[in-house]
């Protein structure tokens, strides 16, 4: 037997691996949970996709608000590409005309509630300057018309607008030179139009105008408009998220049983939802894209966009990336703070101490005490935006927060009924989380459109002004500069003409001056003169007696110094100039000595008139320079189209008419591309709460599948378990609609008193109320199909 040396080592005993760093084993836990999420087989599959179909809603929702920046952005610099450059309105302008030069005059008209701009342009010389979009100068008698127009003039039923635009379609619009692909557009060319019939010379085009700037009121709308459609997709992305919650927690619970810690389940959990937010990001982009592609077909409230101006911002788009999985990771940890996983099952806390609600009060209270901090704006005062958002965003969050406590404080109450009613309460009894997290961007939506209509109305009047006019007299006004020869009386005539008018007012207008020489310090007495027949002149005037060929002196009602001055200038029996200083030669008339004075009255446009008026046979109108037509119309609104035979005319006496529609009350443009705004944003975002809701809902089925099954297995009838389905979305959905009413009308009322305005209308809620209900039940009337074949005996199996 050999010895050993006593220098001989020892045998090595492998060293035990070294634990991996935190970073390591944060990272490790992700991954097992991405895994999971990926290669969890079928029942896993269906968990991600439902996640990330609800997750990719939300983010093609936000990629769409991202773009509107740059979409305006395009629009306007369309816009600003085709606005003109002028050289002068004057009659005697040949002066300044040039080879390029072009004289053109705006016919833009309304047809069917539809705007249809458009213009009439003649050349001054062989190289005219094109409008944005157009190869070709149209030549006379034809037009080039945007796409959307001219398949509206090809389309059957559209013969009064192929009547009032007879010209021979030569070419289109391209995209350049449209601010929308629905917009109604065209260029006309034609050889008799002057400067002398209401034309304008142009040099170019490409004059960009700085619009005026928001209001602060408006200011406060759009901010709030932003704020309500956008919370409502940051919380259905929050809730889509925890899909499928109890079989993770099970899954996790088996990894408890082989080893796993508290803190690794719920890393594994974490890289689960991130997964499927990452998948949802994908999917959403998926949805955008093609969703962009057909964007250009679809028109929202007269709002349509090409697909190239949809591009998100950068730093929008980026911060999208970041959030949405950050979100899922969060919203995950914080969910499973209420859930206890052990290895031999999951223990769902809350129950026995229930919801607190001292802090859930606090968010909401803090938004309103930003919105009070912030002070009160008088509507002409700056404000700041950020302060309003950010208190509008922690009352509308607060609400969502808010309604998980209400509704397990009352179905905790709940007790007896019938069948339906005990299995449905009891089902919310055990999971109350779910349901309420179903409904709370329902909630929050109702609440901010409540609180936005208050808004609106308590700013209506601001926006909103009494004009004076009165449609019971008139409906429609048409001006024209056009009074040559015999067409300031045939054109009256040929309105009276019209199918459906009942009465025309129509007159010739022009100024009368005071002849004499006067310094620049002196100011030459001027009136207004008005040719018309006795029953216009009654229209405009208290008439007693009038008999073609009267002339008359007309005082304003209760103004003597302006009744003064119209009698310095309308002196009886003496010569007074028409037309003077229109570059033209004045027309000399003599006021017959024995004219009347007599008071004016106002006409439908709501103007007192005054001055001199005349008798068509007393002045012939056709020989008054720098006149105007002007025919007030009163139809009878019942005949189809009336409005449509009556612009018809109104553009065949002249192409350049301006014709409007008389209204009591005239609305502000801003005021209303911002409700427009929120019309296009509200339909959005209701079509993704159904669609969110939907998922949700089938989500929910899926998870009591076995259930389903094991009961109708029983006998229970599968009309007891439809009927269990509705009293279980109808209850939370009655105690969301009650938060969303109280919320909306506090942060309503609270919006109003910041801007010095009274809450007009406290019952204004009602449709709102009335649209969360009608959407609920059809995402549980479409939920049914599911459910009745989730009841199936197959439903029992198991592996």
């Amino acid at each position: 037997m050999t010895l050993l040396d006593s220098r001989t080592a020892p045998p090595a005993v492998p060293e035990s691996p070294k634990p991996p760093s935190r970073g390591a084993a944060v990272l490790r836990d992700l991954g097992l949970g991405v895994r999971f999420a990926a290669a969890g087989g079928r029942e896993g599959w269906i968990r991600t996709l439902l996640t990330a179909v609800g997750v990719g809603l939300g983010v093609a929702l936000l990629l769409l608000a991202s773009s509107v920046p740059h979409l305006l952005d395009e629009r306007s610099a369309r816009e600003a590409a085709r606005n003109e450059t002028r050289i002068s309105d004057s009659p005697d302008t040949n002066a300044a005309t040039s080879d390029s030069s072009v004289v053109r005059i705006n016919a833009t008209s309304e047809y069917r509630d539809r705007t249809v701009a458009g213009y009439l342009m003649r050349a001054d010389g062989s190289a005219p300057v094109l409008p944005p979009g157009v190869d070709r100068f149209p030549a006379a008698d034809t037009m080039v018309v945007s796409p959307a127009l001219k398949e509206l003039l090809a389309a059957p039923g559209n013969e009064l607008l192929r009547e009032r635009l007879p010209y021979e379609i030569t070419g289109t619009i391209g995209d350049a030179g449209l601010r929308s692909p629905n917009e109604l557009l065209y260029y006309a060319g034609s050889d008799t139009l002057t400067p002398a019939k209401g034309g304008h010379r142009i040099e170019g085009y490409g004059n960009s105008r700085e619009g005026d700037p928001l209001p602060p009121l408006l200011i406060v709308l759009v901010v709030m408009v932003c704020v309500v459609l956008l919370v409502p997709v940051a919380i259905f992305i929050a809730t889509a998220v925890r899909f499928g919650g109890d079989r993770r927690d099970r899954r996790l619970a088996a990894l408890r049983l082989v080893g796993a810690d508290i803190r690794t389940t719920r890393r594994i959990a974490a890289g689960e939802a991130m997964f499927g937010a990452l998948l949802g990001l994908l999917i959403g982009l998926a949805f955008f894209l093609v969703g962009r592609l057909f964007v250009g077909a679809v028109e929202i409230w007269d709002v349509s966009a090409f697909p190239a101006d949809l591009v998100p911002d950068p730093r929008l788009a980026l911060l999208i990336v970041v959030a949405v999985p950050l979100t899922a990771v969060l919203v995950t940890l914080v969910a499973m703070r209420s859930v206890v996983i052990e290895p031999l099952g999951v223990v769902r806390r809350g129950r026995e101490r229930g919801r607190r609600l001292w802090w859930r009060l606090l968010m909401p209270a803090a938004g309103l005490a930003v919105l009070a901090v912030t002070g009160r704006t008088n509507g002409y005062e700056p404000v700041n935006p950020f302060a309003i958002a950010s208190g509008a965003v922690l009352v509308l969050v607060g609400l969502a927060l808010l309604l998980p406590w209400l509704v397990e404080a009352c179905v905790n109450r709940l007790r007896g009924g019938p069948l339906p009613w005990q299995l449905a309460t009891r089902r919310l009894q055990l999971s109350s989380g779910a349901a309420s997290r179903a409904v709370s961007g329902v909630t929050v939506a109702v609440a901010g459109a409540i609180a936005l209509q208050m808004l609106f109305a308590a700013m209506n009047a601001d926006f909103h002004r009494v004009t004076g006019q009165d449609p019971s007299r008139a409906q429609f006004a048409a001006y024209s500069e056009d009074v040559t020869g015999e067409a300031a009386t045939s054109a009256i005539e040929q309105f009276r003409a019209t199918r459906g008018v009942e009465v025309v007012i129509g007159s010739v207008e022009a100024y009368a001056t005071k002849p004499g020489k006067y310094t620049d310090d002196e100011i030459q007495p001027t009136t207004s003169l008005t040719v018309g027949t006795c029953a216009t002149l009654r229209e405009l005037a208290r008439i007693d007696r009038c008999e073609d060929g009267d002339s008359f002196v007309v005082h304003p009602p209760g103004d003597k110094g302006q009744a003064d001055w119209v009698d310095e200038t309308a002196r009886k029996g003496e010569t007074v100039l028409i037309g003077e200083g229109m570059g033209r030669k004045p027309f000399r008339w003599t006021l017959p000595a024995d004219a009347p004075t007599v008071t004016g009255r106002k006409d439908p446009m709501g103007e007192v008139h005054w001055g001199i008026m005349a008798t068509t046979g007393a002045l012939d109108a056709g020989k008054l320079p720098g006149a105007t037509i002007v025919a007030q119309v009163r139809v009878d609104e019942s005949v189809p189209d009336v409005a449509e035979h009556v612009r018809n005319t109104a553009i065949g006496i002249d192409p350049g008419v301006r014709f409007v529609e008389l209204n009591s009350v005239a609305r502000d443009r801003q005021y209303d591309s911002v409700q427009t705004g929120l019309q296009v944003g509200a339909t959005v975002v209701l079509l993704l709460i159904a669609a969110s809701m939907l998922v949700s809902q089938l989500e929910q089925l899926r998870e009591r599948r076995r259930l389903l099954s094991v009961l109708v297995a029983f006998g229970t009838r599968r009309s007891t378990l439809g009927w269990s389905v509705l009293w279980q979305t109808a209850v939370p959905v009655a105690l969301g609609l009650v938060v969303a009413v109280a919320g909306g009308l506090g942060l309503g009322g609270t919006l109003a008193w910041m801007i010095s305005k009274s809450v007009a209308d406290w019952w204004l809620f009602w449709p709102m109320v009335g649209a969360g209900g009608a959407l609920i039940a059809l995402v549980t009337l479409l939920s049914l199909p599911p459910l009745w074949r989730l009841m199936r005996p197959e439903g029992l199996r198991t592996e």
